[in-house]
């Protein structure tokens, strides 16, 4: 079915097939992290390759392990009503550069965070766009805690799912929530009670965050017999 408010243009210069292919290596990656691999050669001449040591095996590739994770100082909310602007400039900028609607960014900061930077989840998702600690690595965020990082992190995964799901905007907001796995498997957004609902509270706040920028007033010019010259 065509959409027309509701669709994010996929992004020209990473096309769909190439950002599968990543997306594929990227999670093979993953899970072989923190794990030597081992090669063998099987009687019948077939390669085999393992992150566990067998008779006959040898060292294929070493990766190098990662350093425990410090942990982190509690935090409390920030409910000061000046978070809800704090992070317009970082919020602009990720839009800007991965092709992502301004208004769907901070919908999706409304509803995972209400825009508290420490905001932490029971499934341990953490900061403004609630992103996980792996997946997090794969955005390159290197400081989930970062307000910036993760929200550069959460709008660069908004357009692998964009990409993904040819720019559906409902699909690409369930699968945020569900992850892009179950949106697949149920062709469509999951039947699950959570994701359902968290597509509707994102779309009704895009909705609002979008109405809110077209009737906010354009910026004056200054006229230029008006303009001072700084020595």
């Amino acid at each position: 079915m065509p959409r027309t408010s509701s669709e994010v243009s996929p992004a020209p210069q990473h096309p769909r097939r190439l950002l599968l292919l990543g997306a594929v290596a990227v999670s093979l990656l993953a899970g072989t992290a923190n794990a030597d691999i081992y090669k063998k050669v099987e009687a019948d001449g077939t390669l085999s390759f393992s992150n566990t040591k067998a008779d006959g095996a040898e060292l294929y590739a070493r990766t190098a392990k990662k350093p425990k994770a410090k942990a982190t100082p509690f935090m409390p909310a920030d409910t000061s009503p000046e978070r809800f602007h704090r992070y317009d400039t970082y919020i602009r900028q990720a839009a800007s550069l991965y092709q992502i609607p301004e208004a769907l960014v901070r919908a999706v900061i409304k509803v995972e965070s209400n825009y508290d930077p420490r905001a932490v989840s029971p499934a341990n998702a953490r900061g403004l766009m609630q992103l996980i600690l792996e997946p997090a690595e794969r955005m390159q965020v290197r400081d989930i805690h970062d307000p910036r990082q993760n929200i550069f992190g959460g709008v660069r995964y908004l357009r692998i799912l964009a990409n993904l799901f040819n720019g559906d905007l409902e699909l690409t907001v369930a699968a945020y929530n569900a992850g892009e796995n179950a949106v697949i498997r149920f062709g469509g957004i999951p039947p699950y009670e959570e994701t359902q609902s968290y597509v509707v509270k994102v779309l009704g706040y895009y909705r609002h965050y979008r109405a809110a920028a077209a009737s906010a007033p354009a910026p004056t010019a200054t006229p230029a017999s008006a303009a001072t010259t700084t020595p």
